[in-house]
């Protein structure tokens, strides 16, 4: 009971500390500008989510947004950034597949002077060689997913987890947090895991191969990098007989519509928002850049943890119903 109630205390820590160093937006601004913005791809409700944001705050702020679609490969965004280039944009926003491989031509916008700005998943390149990061604190997201796990399992728990794209900082972050916390638990341990590429598809085959590795019953939660690979695993569990949500626990990322309606069936415990409005921040910090001032090198996006309890009223203002 008392490290119940210790893991309670550090997860308002870890929230009053995290909501401490958030940077507000500034007035929107940026009309007239042309900005690239390469996307890693469209492989979860999220992405999608996070595109439809950054578009409609561009055409509200009156800026020229030319959009590249990765399809989930580097080689594909890093093509578009030299378009990019090519064309002279007056910046870009890149949101990376994978953290390395990009100095090259990060440079190429260096010499050309078009500021970068990255934003959600991060690189491991000089940092001189882009003007700032908006993003959420991916290892913060894993913290909290694993206090809430502790205190509901009471510190008890065999774990499978399912992974986001092998190499991508929001899984290699999110994977770190959570361990960090679990490993003050001896008797919390991660027992099967593997890379579902963020995608339900993948959700579903990987944690089918979970349920064949090892005895179903000792699985005591399912904890997932994202919302979609976890949805694709609450279809391998009802397929398998097993009632998702109360015979095997689920903790994930995102806060997406879908996630919520599982929390409203019944299938799904707590989720940890990963907000999609990072385009406003992007902005700001290029019109900023433009003006002289100076930026942070981390401007952060905060986002709660949702129980079922809110599920309800939060999918119906999420999904604008």
């Amino acid at each position: 009971m008392r490290s119940h109630k210790l893991l309670f205390s550090l997860v308002m820590v870890l929230m009053v500390i995290f909501g401490a160093v958030v940077v507000s937006a500034q007035e929107g601004g940026g009309a007239g500008l042309t900005i690239g913005f390469s996307q890693v791809g469209s492989e979860s409700a999220w992405r999608t989510s996070f595109t439809q944001a950054v578009q409609a705050e561009a055409e509200a702020r009156g800026i020229n947004l030319l959009f590249s679609d990765g399809q989930q490969r580097q080689e594909n965004q890093i093509a578009a950034l030299r378009s990019f280039i090519a064309q002279g944009v007056d910046a870009i926003i890149l949101a990376p597949v994978v953290e390395t491989g990009w100095d090259e031509v990060l440079q190429e916008a260096a010499d050309n002077q078009i500021p970068v700005v990255i934003v959600d998943r991060n690189v491991t390149a000089d940092e001189s060689l882009y003007i700032t990061r908006v993003s959420s604190d991916f290892v913060h997201e894993g913290r909290l997913a694993a206090a809430w796990l502790v205190q509901a399992t009471a510190g008890q728990c065999d774990i499978v987890e399912l992974q986001g794209t092998v190499g991508s900082s929001a899984a290699l972050d999110r994977q770190q947090g959570f361990n960090e916390v679990i490993a003050l638990f001896p008797n919390m341990q991660i027992v099967q895991s593997q890379s579902g590429d963020f995608t339900r598809t993948n959700g579903k085959e990987v944690m089918e191969s979970f349920l064949n590795a090892v005895d179903p019953s000792t699985i005591c939660a399912v904890w997932s990098h994202n919302d979609d690979m976890l949805i694709g695993a609450i279809e391998a569990m009802k397929e398998a007989g097993i009632d998702p949500g109360q015979d095997i626990l689920t903790i994930s990322v995102d806060a997406i519509p879908d996630i919520f309606q599982a929390m409203v069936d019944g299938d799904a415990n707590a989720t940890v928002e990963l907000s999609p409005n990072m385009g406003g921040p992007a902005f700001d910090a290029i019109v900023s850049y433009l003006a002289g001032e100076e930026l942070p090198r981390w401007i952060p996006v905060a986002g709660g943890i949702y129980f079922p309890d809110t599920a309800a009223e939060e999918l119906a203002a999420r999904s604008g119903s």
